[in-house]
């Protein structure tokens, strides 16, 4: 197994932990979380960037690492509903739009056509880790010392907001106009 292979089987295993740590109801878990998800974040980037640079792509990571992308950010969104972070609303709308583009790629690949992912979806997923990390953050500052909780108090909440609902802006739009550009794929079996 190459590297990058090995950074998306990492991100699975990094989102499992994470889940662990964001339920765990012990002293400095929502730091743990936060910095569990920053790590599974950074192979994220870490695992394309070395594949194409090493020119070492495999069918593995083609599928695989967009589904690990998926995992990690839906399971903190999921996560955030149940300690009550954000409304279960957005994290359906998040969801039901990933798993959209997931059934057009396997609908896509049962007709042996690849969809690849595009610029906005990457800004998607950027966005999403952005409002994710901010939440982590909100939720993490009572457990730090009293001078660093106090340089991101007076400011990640409004952030935090602003980066959720750019996210799920994009969310949207990202999804909708991966749809429509590969209606193709879909309409000719309705």
């Amino acid at each position: 197994m190459n590297l990058p292979n090995k950074l998306t089987v990492g991100r699975f295993v990094l989102t499992a932990v994470f889940l662990v740590a964001i339920f765990a109801r012990v002293r400095y878990a929502d730091t743990i979380a936060l910095g569990l998800f920053i790590a599974a974040s950074i192979t994220d980037f870490l695992d394309g960037k070395i594949a194409r640079e090493r020119k070492i792509i495999t069918n593995f990571g083609i599928l695989m690492d967009p589904l690990a992308d998926k995992i990690l950010v839906c399971s903190a969104f999921i996560a955030f509903v149940e300690r009550g972070f954000m409304p279960a609303w957005m994290v359906v709308i998040i969801v039901a739009r990933e798993l959209g583009i997931t059934g057009l790629r396997l609908l896509a690949a049962a007709k042996n056509e690849i969809l690849a992912a595009e610029g906005y979806g990457k800004h998607k997923t950027i966005s999403q880790i952005t409002a994710i990390i901010a939440i982590l953050v909100q939720a993490s500052t009572p457990e730090w010392p009293r001078f660093l909780g106090q340089l991101f108090e007076p400011w990640v909440a409004g952030f935090a907001t602003v980066a959720l609902w750019g996210a799920l802006l994009l969310t949207v739009f990202s999804g909708s106009a991966y749809l429509w550009k590969n209606r193709r794929i879909f309409i000719n079996d309705l």
